[in-house]
């Protein structure tokens, strides 16, 4: 039988530092039998002679059109433009399952082509929970920025950093007063919510916690009466959304949203208020003015869709560990199973919701 490949690609996405395996994990799968392929990248932060050292075969920048037809290649954000067809296995975070923007060019890649779409986010387990997730670092860093520009001292462009730097900045904005700050998370059971609680516990950030029940029965008043809302909730299914145009000229104290989940595009955005993702360059978003006339403040929000790459060694460490034990799945006999066959469902579900609207 052949072996298995893993081509680990680069990035084209330049803010992006993150790996989806690590160098001290390529072990695991070469003693598995996998063969193991790595592009340079200039941008990842594990140094490609990190790759070659722990006994990957390594190859130039964005060649994995070039990899062998039956080579998994894995990712982690979106792909570039080119090529128009996809015929290899891919696997990433391509957001494309759900009717967001860009969703059906890059379905109608795969279809051109004749491969598939293993979404990361669609490895579930047998009660559909998901296996794989950046989330805990993902709710860490978009609380942590929330607090910081609440405290003024979030500064722009964003840069990656390390645990204990933004640490240190959190217990100062706490110093600085961010301690009197109302925190709501909402999804905080989650890995998200989690993550986002530890970043404001860190900050001494008073923390309201929502899940589903309170997030079902939706309270609007007490949700608009916190300075930051954490939103943590993921839904793949239209949802009473929390804050809309409408309450925006309501008394509030509500002034910045930190949109973990950044569903921005599609039909489950539980923060329709915003349609648009932020960057590094540019944070922050003002989406209202305020009325001082009716109580309420100025809202701003931060959704920036790849949020762990701010923390890109401590991210891709844990990601890594949890992707590699299912990556080793890849080579049970009889195909794919499990986590796998649950994505590549959710792809040939979205092929065949596309064909059926040609």
């Amino acid at each position: 039988m052949q072996p298995v490949h893993v081509w680990i690609r680069s990035e084209s996405r330049d803010t992006e530092r993150r790996a989806p395996v690590v160098p001290a994990d390529v072990p695991l799968l070469l003693d598995a039998g996998f063969e193991v392929t790595v592009e340079d990248s200039p941008q990842r932060i594990f140094e490609t002679e990190e790759y070659a050292a722990a006994g990957a075969f390594v190859v130039g920048e964005g060649t994995w059109t070039e990899a062998p037809h039956d080579a998994y290649v894995l990712g982690i954000k979106e792909l570039p433009d080119e090529p128009a067809s996809l015929h290899h296995r891919h696997i990433y975070f391509a957001h494309a399952f759900k009717g967001q923007e860009d969703a059906r060019a890059t379905l109608e890649r795969f279809r051109r082509g004749g491969g598939r779409l293993l979404d990361i986010e669609y490895l579930t387990d047998a009660d559909g929970r998901r296996v794989v997730a950046f989330g805990y670092w993902a709710g860490y860093v978009g609380a942590a920025l929330g607090v910081l520009h609440l405290a003024g001292r979030l500064d722009a462009p964003l840069a990656p950093m390390g645990k204990h730097e933004l640490d240190a900045e959190l217990e100062q904005a706490g110093k600085d007063g961010a301690d009197q700050l109302l925190g709501l998370v909402t999804g905080a059971r989650g890995r998200s919510g989690r993550g986002a609680q530890r970043a404001l516990m860190t900050s001494g950030v008073p923390i309201t916690r929502w899940d589903r029940q309170e997030t079902r029965d939706l309270h609007k008043q007490a949700l608009l009466g916190h300075d930051l809302l954490v939103n943590c909730v993921v839904t793949h299914t239209p949802t009473a959304p929390f804050v809309e145009r409408a309450d925006l000229d309501h008394e509030r104290r509500l002034r910045v949203l930190a949109d973990v989940t950044c569903d921005v595009t599609g039909p489950t955005n539980m923060l329709p208020v915003n349609t648009e993702i932020t960057t590094w360059q540019e944070p922050v978003r003002r989406l209202h003015g305020g009325d001082p006339d009716h109580g309420s403040a100025p809202l701003e929000v931060i959704a920036i869709d790849n949020l762990p790459s701010l923390l890109p060694r401590e991210a891709s460490e844990g990601f890594s560990a949890d992707l590699v034990p299912h990556l080793l799945g890849l080579a049970e006999g009889g195909g794919p199973s499990g986590p796998w066959r649950a994505a590549g469902k959710a792809f040939d579900e979205a092929i065949a919701a596309l064909e059926a609207g040609s």
